[in-house]
């Protein structure tokens, strides 16, 4: 017998759940019978596709059964290299298996045919003359949608029990427990030097999953798979970002599944070694409870990082404030201690360098400051993002600069602001008058800009502007007394 015309190629199949084709030959409503090539279990179908001409091979993905009735062959045929030109070209492009029909062409499937697919090993299916070609196609992507199906539960069910795993007192023994049972081998746990953390499991192939861990670890890649002599498939993915961890997964087949399966695995491993390796989980819950327990802000300020620190609030330009908006805020800054209240986010980040803009968000940021002088640069935070939205600035900083007010003693100073600022406070709605007061001297008495600062009506804010004058009995249009106000109101 001739070899191929073309050597046999692995099939580029496409990314669908594949079909034993002993399920399609199972089928009694179809009546198929294989009668050449092997009988193998193994032997699956991702398609059917029918074609009468005399090369399909540019007509083919890989994977399919093709089906024909024959059309094409020439009547001196078998006397040729017809068949073996034909069922080489089949193989070439990669066909699962080939499915002949006896009828209206051919009486029966011709001899020449199978025996070049007994020599070629691709099965050979006879379709009787009742079984439309439609029928069998129907068949196989019937027998797909299940297996994607079974597939989905499969996979949705894993998802599930790694997910409960990981909030085990032990998750990451627990995880790994879960992957191995899932994926009926493995799963390993490699640190930082490639040695074994953590396993669960059994495999034959220890050894090379090891190797292929430690490979990707060097390659600085984020999967890698292989293959074991033994056959074993085995797959590493590197955890987080530079942190040098790795999950590798040896199992004895690879299911469409198990890459989805392990790469869940992976992002739970990823959550639990990231906290572990840099151990700012374990700082941030440690100030956490000292706090709670009554510690002062500058004693659990070394477990966060850093001795002088900014506050930033901010507000989104558009969208509404959501848990994930602000977690990448806090990304974007570089610090994860973010707050999340009903219509700001505020941040608390190092002061290695000063904050900087972020695209859709308004910020406001107070200056420096040491742990004890944190509910001042809160209160600085938040006038500052005031005023970036009333003026529609991305980023506004609170002055730091030397003024008048060093000119002055601290203590002389706030007990100026206090009797200057008395008959407001003493005054129903004090907190909403005083910032109304301050955002409005800040913006130059503007009311349209005040009221979006504020979110409120312009007359809301015209009403607490006189309300003010009132109270303090004094002429707000006058620049000496608003110079005086805005000085005793810095001392708030």
């Amino acid at each position: 017998m001739p070899e191929p015309a073309v050597p046999p190629v692995a099939p580029a199949v496409p990314p669908t759940p594949s079909v034993p084709l002993a399920a399609l030959l199972a089928r009694e409503d179809l009546a198929l019978r294989q009668i050449a090539g092997p009988a193998d279990p193994g032997t699956v179908l991702h398609g059917a596709h029918t074609s009468e001409m005399a090369d399909p091979y540019p007509y083919l993905l890989g994977g399919e059964l093709l089906l024909t009735a024959g059309v094409h062959i020439p009547e001196a045929a078998g006397s040729g290299t017809y068949f073996d030109d034909y069922v080489s070209r089949i193989v070439a492009a990669g066909g699962a298996a080939l499915g002949f029909g006896v009828a209206p062409v051919h009486d029966t499937v011709p001899r020449a045919l199978v025996a070049a697919c007994e020599a070629y090993e691709l099965p050979l299916l006879e379709v009787p003359p009742q079984t439309t070609f439609s029928a069998v196609a129907r068949a196989v992507w019937q027998l797909m949608e299940r297996a994607r199906t079974a597939e989905l539960r499969r996979v949705t069910e894993a998802q599930q029990s790694l997910a409960a795993a990981a909030s085990r007192p032990d998750p990451v023994p627990s995880v790994l427990r879960q992957l191995a049972q899932r994926v009926g081998g493995r799963a390993v746990l490699y640190g930082p030097e490639g040695t074994e953390i953590a396993g669960a499991g059994r495999t034959s192939a220890d050894a090379p999953l090891a190797g292929l861990a430690r490979l990707l670890l060097s390659r600085a890649s984020v999967t890698a798979s292989d293959t074991a002599p033994d056959g074993t498939q085995l797959a590493a993915y590197a955890l987080g970002a530079g942190r040098g961890f790795v999950l590798g997964v040896a199992a004895p087949r690879r299911d469409p599944g198990d890459h989805t399966i392990a790469s869940v695995a992976a992002v739970l491993l990823s959550l639990l070694t990231g906290e572990h390796q840099s151990g700012s989980g374990a700082a941030r819950s440690s100030a956490l409870v000292r706090l709670l327990l009554g510690a002062a802000p500058a004693e659990v300020a070394p477990l966060l990082g850093g001795e002088r620190w900014f506050v930033v609030h901010a507000r989104p330009d558009a969208q509404a404030v959501d848990p994930v908006a602000a977690s990448a805020l806090g990304a974007g800054l570089g610090s994860p201690l973010v707050d999340l209240a009903h219509d700001v986010v505020r941040v608390l980040v190092p002061a290695d360098g000063p904050p900087q803009p972020q695209p859709g968000w308004a910020l406001g940021v107070s200056a420096d400051a040491a742990p004890a002088d944190w509910p001042a640069a809160d209160a600085q935070a938040a006038r500052a993002l005031a005023r970036a939205r009333a003026t529609r600035t991305a980023l506004v900083r609170h002055g730091s600069g030397a003024g008048l007010r060093d000119l002055v003693p601290d203590d002389e100073a706030r007990a100026h602001a206090r009797a200057l600022l008395a008959p407001i406070r003493a005054g129903a709605a004090s907190a909403a008058l005083l910032e109304t007061l301050r955002t409005w001297l800040s913006l130059h008495g503007s009311w349209d800009r005040t009221a979006v600062a504020l979110s409120v009506h312009r007359n809301t804010v015209r009403q607490r502007i006189a309300r003010c004058a009132a109270l303090l009995g004094t002429d707000l249009d006058d620049p000496d007394v608003r110079m005086e106000l805005w000085f005793a109101l810095k001392q708030q």
